[in-house]
């Protein structure tokens, strides 16, 4: 990471424009990823070398004896802001951050099972993967984070629209919504090596009726995991659910395990299986059934890994398979 010389602020953020000129410690890192991606045998490819530029800048600074920190994430040769964060660090009363994208809430440990590299259902087709639980989304949201006896709290709630936007009202359609993730270790248990965590959520049905036989007036979102790591192996599990309780709609039930063992300091390989069951409103209930397997070896600053993701059923449609295969060779800076 390379460190910039130090500068007067302002302020960290537009908003805090009236307070007095503090300085600041700013930073930038980055990594470039050139990619191999071939698609399964149905789909066209075209060229499968790609490569992305990933830039991110940090300043943090005293603000009237508070820690105020702001992240700007851009992908892709600067083609736009992917995400942005800023924060104020409280101390003891925890921190208080308002998100675009970083990640934040239920949506940390949207998937927490053990991998190498990707996660097994990434790549595939469909704009959305199913069984992904986060309600409040990570975008337009303010986030609260503390840490208690060792059990941290991370809780995320937004007005309205989880769509971006720059300045003055949000754009887009959607209704309120707020979860929390709970996430601790094995050691207040005498356990060492066992990472767990539980989530819940909410999203606002709005004007939308609740569907006949249907308990819930807006749709949950919930999760539990639990990783236990002994010497260079790791082993987790997670069930999901997501219950959509509009008329119509579809719940997903997952469930999904994954391996991880670290060869030695430089190779590690996983393994991991998911399932994911449609229960629809009209029609036959449908499983999901995906699986993956990752390798990596890392040198230095430079990373080559590989995966290979493989779905049955994909997005609950009975037939609709897929795979991708591919190789991503990273520096860091």
């Amino acid at each position: 990471m390379d460190k910039l010389k130090k500068v007067g602020l302002t302020a960290l953020a537009g908003s805090l424009a009236a307070v007095s000129a503090n300085a600041a410690e700013m930073s930038v890192s980055g990594a470039t990823l050139l990619t191999y991606t071939s698609e399964d045998e149905t789909e066209t490819t075209g060229n499968p070398f790609g490569m992305k530029t990933n830039l991110a800048f940090t300043a943090s600074g005293d603000v009237n004896g508070y820690t105020v920190s702001y992240l700007q994430a851009s992908v892709d040769q600067f083609a736009g802001m992917s995400s942005a964060r800023l924060s104020v660090d409280m101390g003891d009363m925890g921190t208080i951050a308002f998100d675009q994208g970083s990640g934040s809430g239920l949506k940390t440990i949207d998937d927490k099972t053990p991998t190498a590299a990707e996660e097994i259902w990434d790549g595939l087709d469909g704009l959305t993967v199913g069984g992904l639980v986060g309600a409040a989304g990570s975008t337009g949201v303010f986030n609260y984070v503390n840490t208690f006896s060792g059990i941290t709290v991370n809780a995320a709630a937004r007005r309205g629209s989880g769509t971006a936007n720059s300045d003055g009202s949000s754009s887009g359609t959607g209704q309120s919504a707020a979860d929390v993730a709970i996430t601790g270790s094995g050691d207040l248990m005498g356990v060492d090596g066992l990472a767990w965590g539980v989530g819940y959520g909410e999203a606002e049905l709005g004007e939308q009726a609740t569907a006949a036989g249907k308990t819930g007036s807006n749709n949950e979102h919930s999760t539990v995991f639990a990783n236990y790591s002994a010497g260079p192996v790791t082993v987790g599990y997670q069930i999901s659910r997501i219950a959509n309780n509009g008329n119509g709609a579809t719940d997903e039930n997952v469930d999904q395990w994954g391996i991880a063992f670290n060869v030695n300091d430089s190779l590690s390989v996983s393994y991991g299986e998911r399932e994911v069951e449609f229960e629809k409103a009209s029609a036959t209930n449908v499983t999901e059934d995906g699986e993956g397997i990752a390798v990596a070896y890392t040198m230095g600053s430079m990373k080559i890994a590989g995966n290979r993701n493989e779905v049955a059923n994909n997005g609950g449609t009975t037939g609709s398979d897929d795979s991708m295969t591919e190789i991503a060779l990273s520096f860091a800076f």
